[in-house]
């Protein structure tokens, strides 16, 4: 990949990240609700039973009520966690947040080490953050990859959550980069590929 093309995506990323920061609580609590509902009622969400969520950030959509909302149902909830041996995150399984979570590698809650590994090969769905999306379904991660090579493995839907304002032009995906399924924004629900016949 030329310097030139690295450069332009930090950029966009730098500027994606400081629009983030104009959102106020207010405004992001909001959102994050019109998300969730959003989410809520796609037939994708509600016949998954093999679900990959996250524990938010600060400067992602909340979507934790949807994490205890799926457990209740009897679902299998999984969370990322940062594996040091591997360089990369794993898909765990989680029953019952308030033990089975704890900060991981950066500072963000992740399941501990005796929750299990979960093949996400089997995942029904997955919903991932991002700094920002665009409509052919990229995804501009922090930039280290660490998602990319988890979403790689996924055979199922993945979906990419952010606020309106992370939804950037087109951006050129490089190879390592994988494609979503759709975006989710508290505006709307966008099927980027695989979208199922109705």
């Amino acid at each position: 990949m030329s310097p030139g093309f690295l450069e332009a995506k930090a950029l966009l990323r730098r500027q994606l990240q400081e629009k983030l920061k104009c959102l106020g609580p207010e405004e992001r609590a909001v959102a994050s609700r019109e998300i969730r509902r959003r989410l809520i009622e796609q037939p994708i969400w509600q016949a998954a039973q093999s679900l990959l969520l996250y524990a938010p950030t600060a400067d992602e959509p909340d979507i934790w009520q949807l994490v205890d909302d799926a457990l209740a149902q009897g679902r299998q909830v999984m969370l990322p966690r940062y594996s040091p041996a591997d360089g990369l995150y794993v898909a765990c399984r989680v029953r019952q947040p308030a033990r089975d979570l704890a900060p991981g590698q950066f500072g963000i809650l992740e399941p501990t080490a005796e929750c299990p590994r979960f093949d996400v090969k089997r995942l029904d769905l997955a919903v991932v953050p991002g700094v920002g999306f665009s409509r052919n379904g990229g995804r501009l991660g922090r930039g280290k990859g660490y998602y990319d090579r988890l979403l790689a493995e996924v055979v199922g839907f993945k979906c990419g959550v952010g606020f309106d304002c992370q939804v950037a032009a087109e951006f050129p995906l490089e190879p390592h980069d994988v494609r979503l399924n759709c975006i989710l924004t508290p505006a709307c629900w966008h099927w980027v590929i695989g979208q199922p016949r109705s």
